[in-house]
């Protein structure tokens, strides 16, 4: 095994991409009440593009983003579903198959109020959302924006 840095996996390069294009077709929209629900009909054709097991989990968290904290705006971060207070990235949803990886992962920024003595979880995996992780991930989006 090489201790040389190799570059970016292509599905990392696919993601960088993605957001460069979601960054293009923001620029475009014209009023903020136009982007906006654009922006929320990407997030949702994207969750629609899933495969079943994680289409099906991320329509769960979006459902559940959006009855926790109205105040988020939906939106395409690199590509994945994302939820952003004031423009700036407080949760997101990264797909199992994003970057093929065994689970999907429900990751928070440094914008979320997660804070809790010196160490913190910042991102939980998900291979289920049963009840009881829609009120976790309820708590923990309300906790986030407060």
């Amino acid at each position: 095994m090489s201790d040389t840095y190799q570059g970016f996996s292509a599905e990392e390069r696919a993601a960088m991409k993605e957001h460069a294009q979601d960054q293009k077709k923001a620029a475009r929209r014209a009023s903020q009440a136009d982007k906006a629900a654009e922006a929320a009909a990407d997030v949702l054709a994207k969750i629609a593009e899933m495969g079943d097991s994680d289409r099906v989990m991320a329509e769960r968290v979006h459902a559940v983003v959006l009855e926790s904290a109205p105040a988020l705006a939906p939106r395409l971060w690199y590509g994945m579903p994302a939820y952003a207070l004031d423009g700036k990235i407080v949760c997101h949803f990264q797909p199992a198959t994003k970057f093929k990886t065994r689970y999907a992962t429900l990751g928070f920024s440094d914008q979320a109020r997660l804070d809790d003595d010196t160490m913190w979880p910042a991102a939980f995996a998900l291979t289920e959302v049963t009840p009881a992780v829609e009120a976790r991930i309820s708590e923990l989006v309300k906790r986030a924006v407060s």
